[in-house]
């Protein structure tokens, strides 16, 4: 049965018997915050994921890239990269041990490997850098590790590669607790045509970051399933178009621009993933589907957006729409702003 709710106390304000504060149906905090952690069986599939990948890679062999230690390799590889790091960059980049590290660095330095040199601005720390036997003993290693790569990835098809770069992508991106970087303004990424299975993916974006942001529920998914329906069972290729905006394999943006009527074309489902904001993705889809919408010798362009979209909103401004009209409603589970805006071309 539903937890019942007093008239005269609020359900939320209770205290139970530990002193806790007890949520609806008798909940506490603590209650909640137990629910929040990950089930046994997530921790298992994680778990079985970290044991599959160090014995896809080989590290628990007792000679990992013919190297005596997978700790030595590491730090001989911080060392390759340049820069004359300190043993503290180190020991920060691979979350090490100070003690390990600095015992792993003396005997570096006792096989000649290696070279100090006190810092300028800091007389206890010092500067460290590969020297030319250091150089000759990493080398294989090197070669080793690409080596290996290159024939894990032969084994997999064009397709299969590019969805393992962009689970691996994944992966860094959820699990890095450094803090968050701005993109690149020099991050590659393009524009094209949609291939098979980007339609089944602009729906399945739309409704996981609108459901995220927005709280946007059921039927905003069945809303934007059916628009791309439309779009492809009624596809002109003449007058209508579509792009999916490309980075490092992976799908960050569409934009579909849909034909109104003969004098009319329509903007529909512009995104851009969370991954790919702040490289001007939203602006540069909008400008592709206007410069095509003049091509095709179209009029005007409309489209449908809401309040609280801001940035696309602040797109279609800059690229010269103007807002017409607004109409509150509710819909997918929140009370939300529609509006209309126009581009006369």
């Amino acid at each position: 049965m539903p937890p019942r709710h007093s008239d005269s106390q609020s359900e939320d304000s209770k205290s139970d018997s530990r002193g806790g504060v007890t949520a609806a149906g008798g909940r506490t905090a603590k209650d909640r915050a137990r629910e929040r952690q990950p089930g046994k069986d997530r921790i298992a599939r994680v778990r079985r994921f970290n044991r599959f990948y160090t014995r896809q890679l080989g590290v628990l062999r007792k000679t990992y890239l013919d190297s005596p230690s997978l700790g030595e390799a590491r730090i001989l590889y911080e060392l390759a990269k340049g820069g004359r790091p300190t043993a503290a960059d180190i020991a920060r980049a691979l979350d090490l041990d100070a003690g390990y590290l600095s015992r792993t660095l003396r005997s570096f330095e006792r096989r000649g490997l290696i070279v100090r040199k006190a810092s300028t601005d800091d007389g206890r720390q010092s500067h460290l850098a590969l020297t030319a036997r250091g150089r000759k003993a990493y080398a294989p290693l090197e070669r080793h590790s690409q080596h290996a790569t290159a024939e894990m990835l032969g084994r997999l098809s064009g397709t299969d590669e590019a969805r393992l770069i962009a689970a691996i992508t994944t992966i860094e991106e959820l699990l890095d607790v450094a803090p968050p970087r701005n993109p690149s303004p020099s991050a590659r990424h393009a524009l094209r045509p949609p291939r098979h299975g980007d339609f089944g993916w602009i729906v399945k974006r739309h409704a996981e970051l609108y459901a995220q942001e927005y709280g946007w529920v059921a039927p905003f998914e069945g809303i934007c399933a059916q628009i791309v329906a439309d779009f492809v069972n009624k596809f002109d290729e003449k007058r209508e178009r579509c792009w999916i905006a490309e980075m490092d394999g992976d799908n960050v943006g569409s934009i579909m621009l849909a034909k109104d009527s003969e004098t009319v074309a329509r903007i529909r489902l512009l995104l851009v993933d969370p991954k790919a904001r702040g490289l001007g993705l939203g602006r540069e889809l909008t400008a592709e589907s206007i410069r095509f919408a003049r091509d095709a010798e179209y009029q005007k362009i409309t489209l449908w957006t809401h309040s609280v979209l801001t940035a696309a909103r602040h797109v279609y401004r800059q690229a010269g729409f103007k807002l017409m009209r607004s109409e509150p409603h509710e819909s997918w589970g929140r009370r939300v702003l529609s509006e209309h805006w126009d581009l006369e071309l």
